[in-house]
């Protein structure tokens, strides 16, 4: 087997990421929403009235993303933005009735698409699944704050065959 062929694990990871996220997008598009802006009104949801800044921080984006995206969300009705109370150049975003409405919509688009992709997938397949993608995020996370990754045995095992198997290519 070449060397190429070992690792092969995110060429298929990102092929099927955008395959999901294309879905996804052509299903929000139905409902009048475009890419990007469900993870602004998710995020919204999850901790109403973010300042524009601290929302592209949360969500890894550009601010001058989120910003586009959320005059795009205050044209549509689905936000808000008020002056901070402390701070009045500062100013908060907040979902309107309408985008508390929408959020219900996006959160059963989601299922929609988790359950197409997972479809034959047993539920115990379902909570591996889970628990690599977990581990993977944490080796990211570790690797993007610079931090030395924990390894297991199995881990170190793995690596030494894999040395083998290219010594023996």
């Amino acid at each position: 087997m070449s060397k190429t062929g070992k690792a092969a694990i995110l060429q298929p990871l990102q092929h099927n990421a955008r395959m999901m996220r294309t879905i996804l997008a052509t299903r929000l598009l139905e409902h009048g929403l475009y890419a990007g802006q469900d993870a602004v009104l998710l995020k919204l949801a999850e901790e109403d009235g973010l300042p524009p800044g601290i929302l592209a921080q949360r969500l890894g984006v550009r601010p001058p993303t989120v910003t586009k995206t959320i005059s795009r969300l205050q044209a549509q009705g689905f936000v808000t933005k008020q002056a901070s109370e402390s701070d009045q150049r500062q100013t908060h975003v907040f979902l309107t009735d309408q985008g508390h409405d929408v959020i219900r919509v996006i959160e059963k688009l989601v299922r929609k698409t988790e359950k197409d992709c997972l479809r034959g997938f047993e539920k115990k397949e379902r909570k591996v699944l889970l628990k690599l993608l977990a581990r993977m995020e944490n080796n990211l996370n570790a690797v993007a704050a610079g931090r030395p990754l924990r390894t297991s045995a199995s881990d170190e095992t793995d690596t030494a065959d894999d040395l083998a198997d290219d010594d023996a290519d």
